[in-house]
């Protein structure tokens, strides 16, 4: 491999995300439960949030709307206004969260940095994104923070023209087949899998990836080896 850039997915790949998520969509189950099963509303939600992703995008801003929305919906419009207070203060919650770096990312980064141009290329929210990894003290190792509003191949593209780099010297590492690895694939460059216990419905897949360009790591600090 001849490679340039090394991009890096930010929520669930360098720190925590998705469990937060889900700590939250349970105590707003617990919010909605006079209207409907757990499992009834966690459907609702999941809808309206796929159905507001063209209008909202990615991250927890959006993420509170799409639960004011559903509780609207779930109540048929009766919800006391305390219930959405309730929601707004659970999403506040949600972005005061603390940033929890997932196991070997840091020792991964200061081996690499130097060595390749380190970028993050992640989905969501451009201040949340900004806030998390500011906080988290990985920021001095990125020389490029991208906030896509989406991963498809269009997206992965522009990026690499704003890099000045062609697909081939292109490594992303994520924990998403959906938005990480599918989409740099095929646009001829490099991959790496390295799963998350829990993922968004929203970013899975149900087939088998096969590609020579493409490799599924247990752990961060395995990115080392493979570039070797």
């Amino acid at each position: 491999m001849t490679l340039k850039v090394i991009a890096f997915d930010a929520d669930d790949t360098l720190f925590v995300n998705e469990t937060y998520f889900l700590e939250t969509e349970e105590k707003f189950c617990g919010l909605m439960s006079d209207y409907l099963s757990q499992h009834e509303i966690s459907q609702e939600l999941f809808k309206v949030e796929i159905a507001n992703l063209k209008i909202y995008g990615y991250g927890i801003k959006a993420y509170i709307l799409s639960m004011i929305e559903a509780a609207m919906k779930i109540s048929n419009n009766t919800i006391p206004i305390e219930v959405i207070e309730k929601i707004i203060e659970y999403g506040k919650e949600l972005l005061e969260k603390p940033i929890e770096l997932l196991d070997g990312v840091e020792e991964t980064l200061q081996a690499l940095h130097g060595k390749y141009k380190l970028v993050v290329a992640t989905k969501g929210d451009l201040l949340d994104q900004r806030r998390k990894l500011h906080n988290s003290g990985l920021g001095k190792y990125f020389h490029h923070i991208e906030v896509m509003s989406d991963k498809q191949e269009k997206d992965y593209s522009d990026l690499l023209k704003r890099l000045e780099i062609q697909p081939e010297e292109f490594f992303m590492i994520g924990n998403s087949l959906k938005s990480d690895v599918l989409p740099v694939l095929a646009i001829g460059g490099h991959a790496v899998h390295i799963p998350f216990h829990t993922t968004w419905a929203h970013e899975v897949i149900d087939y088998k990836v096969e590609h020579e360009n493409f490799n599924t790591l247990e752990k961060m600090i395995d990115v080392l080896k493979r570039l070797q």
